[in-house]
């Protein structure tokens, strides 16, 4: 039994945890610059009076105020600053590149030190988990960080032996934890504000005790109905009931759940308006097993299993948009709309939480942000009235909700993509600040919210690809989907042998025929043979006026080779010059040439 994450990067966050406890918590050692004293009883006194005793009552936000409080303070008085701000920041469910400037600021370098001092990258690496959302609580970051310095101050105070016995027994430490009095001006009032952070520091510590659960949540899990039985009624510790309660869903359904997946939550902590299913459920009607219904998708799409989903999944999740880039046919836009109406979720509104526009290129900022458009009047004069755009309506959908919202954008490349996105570009990649608007009615500055993910297609094959400027690339992450790799390649052969196995050949003929053509950027997709009650003569007819057309326009200048690519030929030579044309099941049939 385990608390810990899993996924991608969440090894990294445990090894940046064990640094912390090895060089912090059982030494004075630093975790940037490993040998240099750095968590010290005395460069803790230093922030306790800086920061602590110095509580600043501006109106200003906590970094300004804090580079007031340190101002002036020798170089390693900011290091140990920037580390504690790592230790907050390490498993919070922010964007890395937030974290980054909240720890270091920009670059990352730490701030406003006269020492530049630099975030180490196994380190980076493990901020790019985003294990816990500390909600309202993360106003508090004065109390929060406030809370973790003294509580490591108190620490130290300890003797040497009773700290190692500390961390050898998670009960312990929470008990010495959570027994603590603060003494300094800005927590000796506010004792209990930052306890989120006392959560967050007991599973950096003990991942394998203490959930990634804020207390309200761990509180919220004990009294749902559908777990009622899982525990002693008589224990007092918060902690161990979700402990037992873990135990005896693992006994049911297996390890690796996390208590905020879809399929847990419905228990305890359903969406707004639902109520929460009473009966803990083992014959499929419950929860399923972490990942299982992603590996349902990828068998509905033809994917050889879950990695390509996860991934795409994974980068949304970093940086909020990613944009799908490949030639026709290979199932962007397809694989677009499934992904985001599977990751919108179960509810009666989830539908209407995924939009899809289409760029062109007479698509303009006011049909996608919003803009003046033409309204006709009672008296049947024409006038102007200030229209939202879909970016806007669902950014507001968006904002009003706490589950995620999707706008998918097909042949994004299609758009002048300067004149659309407009001050999008800023926005896109400083999501926590917000902009004026051209034409908003309002002194209010719009932000794109955080549950709103963005999945853009693009077609390689497309000439306009040459506007994809660097700026929007750097926005976005890309995934290629490409005919010639998997996991593309393989997906027309899974397709035929489910639905037409007759014309099975087919995926070698087109392998063969994007063999010939050498141009992964303009490689036949296989969508054009995924349709219903495929047969030769359907293979014929899609090969001569939707497929041969095609490669006619990419041999422009070749038209002499435009031969090479008949139907008939190209299947003779895939089935070694058999009169029926069949194609053995080789290993690269099989495999996909894997």
């Amino acid at each position: 039994m385990s608390a810990r994450r899993i996924g991608e990067f969440a090894e990294q966050t445990y090894q940046a945890a064990e640094r912390i406890k090895a060089n912090a918590m059982l030494a004075d050692d630093s975790l940037f610059t490993p040998g240099t004293p750095i968590w010290t009883p005395e460069l803790l006194g230093e922030i306790h009076t800086r920061f602590l005793d110095r509580p600043n009552e501006g109106g200003e936000g906590f970094y300004k105020k804090l580079q007031l409080q340190l101002e002036n303070s020798p170089a390693e008085v900011y290091q140990l600053m920037g580390e504690a701000l790592y230790v907050h920041h390490l498993i919070l469910s922010m964007r890395i590149d937030a974290k980054r400037r909240n720890i270091a600021g920009s670059p990352e370098e730490i701030k406003w030190s006269p020492k530049p001092i630099t975030i180490p990258p196994e380190l980076d690496e493990g901020l790019r988990s985003r294990f816990i959302n500390p909600g309202g609580g993360y106003a508090h970051i004065p109390f929060q960080v406030g809370t973790l310095i003294e509580s490591v101050e108190q620490w130290k105070e300890l003797a040497a032996g009773e700290r190692g016995s500390l961390l050898e027994d998670p009960w312990d430490f929470k008990k010495f934890l959570f027994g603590l009095n603060f003494r300094s001006r800005l927590l000796i009032n506010n004792q209990n504000t930052g306890d989120a952070e006392r959560h967050l520091l007991l599973h950096i510590l003990f991942p394998d005790t203490f959930e990634t659960i804020l207390r309200k949540d761990k509180l919220g899990i004990c009294k749902a109905k559908a777990f009622a039985s899982f525990f002693d009624a008589q224990e007092p510790d918060v902690d161990r009931k979700v402990q037992q309660i873990r135990r005896a869903i693992e006994e049911k359904k297996g390890d690796g759940f996390n208590f905020f997946d879809k399929d847990i939550r419905q228990y305890w902590k359903p969406d707004k308006g639902e109520n929460p299913v009473e009966v803990f459920h083992t014959d499929g009607k419950g929860t399923q097993p972490r990942g299982e219904s992603l590996q349902a998708l990828a068998a509905e799409l033809y994917l050889p299993d879950d990695k390509f989903l996860k991934e795409i999944e994974s980068l949304l999740e970093e940086k909020r948009q990613v944009i799908f880039q490949g030639p026709p046919g290979t199932g962007k836009t397809y694989v677009a709309r499934k992904l985001a109406r599977h990751l919108a979720g179960s509810g009666d509104d989830a539908a209407g939480r995924v939009r899809l526009v289409q760029f062109h290129p007479s698509y303009a900022y006011e049909d996608f942000v919003q803009g003046f458009r033409p309204k006709q009047t009672d008296g049947e004069q024409v006038g102007f009235e200030l229209r939202k755009g879909p970016l806007l309506e669902i950014a507001e959908k968006a904002r009003n909700s706490d589950k995620p919202h999707y706008l998918i954008i097909d042949e994004i490349n299609r758009g002048n993509l300067a004149t659309v996105f407009g001050e999008l570009y800023f926005l896109l990649e400083y999501r926590d600040t917000g902009m004026r608007l051209q034409y908003s009615d309002s002194d209010e500055d719009f932000k794109l919210p955080e549950n709103l993910f963005i999945i853009g297609t693009m077609n390689t094959a497309d000439r306009s690809i040459a506007m994809v400027d660097l700026a929007l690339r750097r926005r976005f992450y890309f995934v290629e989907f490409l005919p010639k790799e998997e996991p593309v390649k393989s997906v027309l052969r899974r397709y035929l042998e489910k639905n037409a196995n007759d014309v099975r050949w087919v995926a070698a003929v087109v392998d063969e025929a994007n063999r010939r053509l050498a141009d992964s950027d303009a490689a036949i997709g296989p969508s054009y043979f995924m349709r219903k009650g495929l047969d030769e003569a359907g293979v014929k007819r899609i090969w001569e006026h939707s497929v041969r057309p095609y490669i006619a326009e990419r041999l422009f200048n070749e038209r002499s080779r435009l031969d090479e690519f008949d139907l008939d030929k190209l299947r003779k030579a895939v089935s070694g010059g058999s009169e029926d044309g069949d194609v053995s099941d080789t290993d690269e049939t099989v495999n996909g040439g894997e």
